[in-house]
């Protein structure tokens, strides 16, 4: 067991021990926020055919030669056709086609002009422009060739994606199956929202904010609720989220005082620790550990603590268990756009809000940076990373901050 390792080594440490969740199929309709289990390609043209992408005449650009408003060529119109439908004559000198938007351009047709361009009197069209062949043609595979890689595996499905993949025709689309997340909060000092507050009691915030935000990541958290300062009840928790999830969370109950037996617990269950404490505020007495193949992941219970460190350290993980490819958070540089008057003699996370400007990138720092203060989450979208050894940081200083 190792105790007091940086972010980056805890961050390796749990990577090396995650095994990808098995695979599956689902239909297009259930795929978005999915990640993709095997390479997709197309099977045909998108679209499958030349087509017009506006309402107007198909017809032969070397009739127009010669036309000007003042000499407009006459054609002759032989049919009309609208999107779902194909032309049932062909184009030949002299004639010309009416067609939708979408629909097939007619054989022999090489050019459509747009309605608002041409006068028509009974079945005579009149060309005012000299036109050039292929314009306003889309042709067959424009946006997508048969046999072209739609998507790669570890990517995510996106509703674009979505709509892509429709228009390749897939239905059934693989994917990794969802990473199933046990979660539960340890703490005589806590009871459920809804529940009237004793003295010394308080609600339960973090079964709800980790479960949310395993919902935002497409994973499926299984809330275990609440165990009192029990060792053996602790114990019997965390053997029964084993046996129902991919990975187990727990909040509260990992630091050094006489009620936090989260360790002890893990220890009752012969569990092997992997780390204790990271150097890093807030979050720091969180810890790890591996049992059954599967990770046991014990985080602080200050709610902003136990939320940034998930960010950190256990959303990467999820990330690689879903099969993603890109699972660590991206690292920027910014003006810091307040002050922060306190020292860091350890690193530090500040929550902040990232401003782009046309000069550059600011950081606004959310509200309160203590441990317990999870108003400062909302709106934060990056991490101001201060590094240990750090005095109180000023207004316009450059600051590295990881984006979330």
């Amino acid at each position: 067991m190792k105790s007091g390792v940086s972010m980056e080594e805890a961050q390796s440490l749990l990577l090396d021990q995650v095994t990808v969740v098995d695979t599956g199929v689902v239909s297009l309709l259930q795929a978005n926020g999915r990640v993709v289990s095997r390479k997709i390609c197309s099977m045909e043209n998108v679209p499958p055919f030349d087509r017009s992408p506006l309402d107007g005449y198909a017809l032969k650009a070397a009739d127009t030669q010669g036309a000007t408003p003042e000499h407009p060529v006459k054609l002759n119109v032989i049919e009309e056709i609208r999107a779902g439908f194909a032309a049932k004559k062909k184009v030949t000198p002299g004639t010309a086609i009416k067609l939708m938007t979408g629909a097939p351009m007619p054989a022999g047709a090489d050019v459509v002009i747009k309605y608002e361009a041409v006068k028509r009197e009974e079945n005579d069209l009149f060309v005012s422009e000299q036109l050039q062949s292929g314009s306003n043609v889309v042709l067959a595979g424009e946006d997508v060739v048969n046999g072209e890689v739609i998507v790669q595996p570890g990517e995510l499905i996106t509703p674009p994606l979505v709509g892509l993949l429709a228009a390749i025709g897939a239905e059934q689309i693989p994917v990794y199956n969802k990473v199933k997340i046990a979660i539960f909060s340890t703490g005589d000092e806590l009871v459920n929202p809804g529940e009237a507050l004793s003295p010394g009691k308080i609600h339960n915030s973090n079964l709800h904010s980790l479960g949310a935000r395993c919902f935002e990541l497409g994973a499926e958290p299984i809330y275990g609720g609440i165990v009192g300062d029990e060792l053996e009840k602790t114990a019997t928790k965390l053997r029964k989220a084993l046996t129902e999830a991919d990975i187990v969370i727990t909040t509260g109950g990992v630091s050094v005082g006489d009620f936090d037996l989260v360790p002890k617990a893990l220890q009752h269950i012969d569990a092997d620790v992997i780390f204790r404490r990271v150097k890093m505020k807030p979050g720091s007495p969180m810890m790890a550990a591996k049992k059954d193949h599967k990770l046991l992941i014990g985080l602080s219970g200050n709610p902003a603590a136990a939320f940034i460190t998930f960010d950190l350290l256990v959303v990467p993980v999820i990330k690689k268990m879903m099969g993603l490819r890109q699972v660590m958070p991206l690292t920027l540089e910014a003006v810091l756009d307040d002050p922060f008057e306190k020292s860091s003699p350890q690193r530090r996370f500040l929550r902040g809000r990232l401003k782009r400007e046309y000069v550059g990138s600011k950081i606004q720092l959310t509200g309160k940076q203590t441990n317990g203060v999870l108003k400062s989450m909302i709106g934060c979208d990056v991490l101001v990373d201060v590094p240990a050894g750090s005095g109180p940081l000023v207004c316009g200083q450059k600051v590295s901050a990881l984006l979330l």
